[in-house]
Formats: C-alpha cells, sequence, structure tokens
C-alpha cells in the first residue's frame, strides 16, 4: 500500500514556457537541478529545476534538434540535418561537429568502457565514434529502414537497437556481433530501456504496446497495451521500483517496475492538466523526486513525487 499512496502524489509543480515550437528532445545534465530541452527552435535551452527558471539559450543549431544525449561533462545535439555537435561544459564551446549522416539522427548513446558514443539515423545504420577525437570507427547497417532508438545494457555488454520495420536488433558490444532479432511489435519500435538491474529490457511502439523481454535470453514474458498512440519514452526511476512512459496519446503513466501495475495515469482528463499534444520525452531528476515531460506542445511540465 505504500507504493501505491506514494506514487498517488505525482502531482504538477510547474510548467516551464518559452519555445515557440514542437520539443523533441529533453536531458538532464551532469550537474545537478540543470536540465536541457530542444526541439524546432534554432537553438538548445538550458533550465534550472532548482530555480525553476530559464536560464539561457546555450548554443544555436542549424536544424531542428531531434536527440540531446549528456556524458561526462559534454552535451551531445543531434540534428535532422544528419550531423551531430558536442559542446563541453569544462571549455564551454562546442568542440566538435560531425556531418555523422544523410538523414536524422534519431537516438544516441554511449559505452562507457570502450569510450564510444552511438548515433542511430533514418539512414538505416549506426556510426561508432571515438570520445577521444570523434572519428568514426564502425558503421552497422542495421535496417532498411530508420534506427529510431538505442538502449545499452547496466552492464554495458549490450546494445538494443529499435527499428522502424518493428524489429528490435540486440548487439554485443565488444565486437558489434549480432546477437539476436526481436519480432513481436506490429509498428515500429519508438523507445526502449533496460531495467537498471538489467533482468529485462522493455520496449514501446508505435502499436502502443509495451513489451517485457526476459534477459538473459530475450524471451517474451509480457505483452501490456499500455496506451491509445505510440509510446516515445520509456524511463525508470533512479531508486524506486518504478518506471515511466510518455504517450502519442497525450498521457504519462507510471508503472511498477516489479510487476507492472499501473499506478497513475497523468493526463488532462485525469487530473485537468497536462499535455495537450504529443508527449515526445520524460527525465527523471538527479535525487528522482520530480518527472519531466516535454512534447508537442512546446511546454516542459514539472510532476512531483510527493
Amino acid at each position: 500500500m505504500y507504493y501505491a499512496y506514494f506514487c498517488s502524489m505525482l502531482q504538477h509543480l510547474h510548467t516551464f514556457t518559452g519555445h515557440q515550437n514542437p520539443i523533441y528532445a529533453l536531458v538532464r545534465s551532469d550537474k545537478d537541478g540543470i536540465f536541457f530541452t530542444a526541439g524546432n527552435d534554432k537553438g538548445v535551452v538550458e533550465w534550472s529545476l532548482n530555480e525553476m527558471t530559464f536560464v539561457t539559450v546555450k548554443l544555436p543549431v542549424q536544424s531542428s534538434v531531434y536527440y540531446l544525449h549528456s556524458y561526462n561533462n559534454q552535451l551531445f545535439i543531434a540534428e535532422r540535418s544528419g550531423a551531430f555537435s558536442v559542446f563541453d561544459f569544462s571549455k564551454q564551446e562546442v568542440v566538435a561537429r560531425i556531418n555523422a549522416h544523410t538523414k536524422p539522427i534519431f537516438g544516441m548513446a554511449t559505452v562507457g568502457y570502450k569510450n564510444e558514443l552511438l548515433t542511430s539515423s533514418e539512414d538505416g545504420t549506426v556510426a561508432i565514434w571515438s570520445l577521444n577525437d570523434f572519428k568514426e570507427l564502425y558503421r552497422l547497417p542495421i535496417s532498411a529502414d530508420t534506427v529510431r532508438c538505442i538502449a545499452v545494457s547496466p552492464n554495458e555488454e549490450e546494445i538494443a537497437f529499435g527499428c522502424k520495420d518493428s524489429t528490435i536488433h540486440i548487439y554485443n558490444s565488444e565486437d558489434y556481433s549480432l546477437k539476436l532479432t526481436l519480432t513481436g511489435h506490429t509498428l515500429g519500435i519508438t523507445s526502449l530501456a533496460y531495467h537498471p538491474t538489467g533482468k529485462y529490457l522493455i520496449s514501446g511502439s508505435r502499436d502502443a504496446q509495451l513489451k517485457i523481454w526476459g534477459l538473459p535470453n530475450y524471451e517474451l514474458s509480457k505483452s501490456i497495451p499500455a496506451h491509445m498512440f505510440g509510446i516515445y519514452d520509456i524511463v525508470f526511476h533512479p531508486t524506486l521500483p518504478y518506471f515511466a512512459t510518455g504517450s502519442q496519446d497525450k498521457s504519462i503513466k507510471l508503472w511498477d517496475a516489479e510487476n507492472f501495475k499501473l499506478y497513475k495515469i497523468v493526463s488532462i482528463e485525469k487530473m485537468g492538466i497536462g499535455h495537450s499534444h504529443s508527449i515526445n520525452k520524460l527525465a527523471w531528476s538527479h535525487n528522482g523526486s520530480k518527472l519531466l515531460s516535454t512534447g508537442d506542445d512546446k511546454k516542459v511540465m514539472v510532476w512531483e513525487l510527493q
């Protein structure tokens, strides 16, 4: 009952406004209380969660931003043009801009033990880059269509790639060999996340289903008709056994990460406040006391776990 009570207390705390166009990308900084957003506006915006204020436009961009990734005091900005930029916080400047793909970049991830960055694109490939000099190391032809999202297992031994053709490809990180391909969704994969202890992979799709793939063999253990439309993000709480999903159906849902019980629906219909358009990205604050959400309505909303 404690968990049920606790999760019923997910309440609206604040709404950040200022973006003039849909927001596609959201990431928390390495620095506590700071997060970044970007989308169809021509800039990456920095916000303070501690002060609940706009901080600055951190850097201009040349095309729409589809993904933001933060790692090792650097911010990686993936663009619709197929290029990505690297902003170094210690130097306070852009240290690299790479024309990585011929089509938009939709996903980014890092493999820490190899000091490598991965970018996935509408061109069907994943490119692997050295974080030392941002040189291309390999290029994997994953799919005939978009590779939409990437998830790295907690032990960094395996990487999951979700594709528009509804398949999920599991690769070994050591040599980038294909381990297996998962089928089960009926529409494109739009979100992937590993459980923090690595006990399962969870996938979300345009088919509105969540699927739970048990590790180490990735057997399909559960299918959940989770939303009305595509599931665009899945984020696990940093310390508690929950995960949140954000959907094109304009709702956020909070789930038990052990038994997959639905605890809370955050939407205008259920709470009188929420997003009026598709929710594209979610992020927990560093301590997990707040959940951030953003999407096509140009707003960033803050929800508090009380």
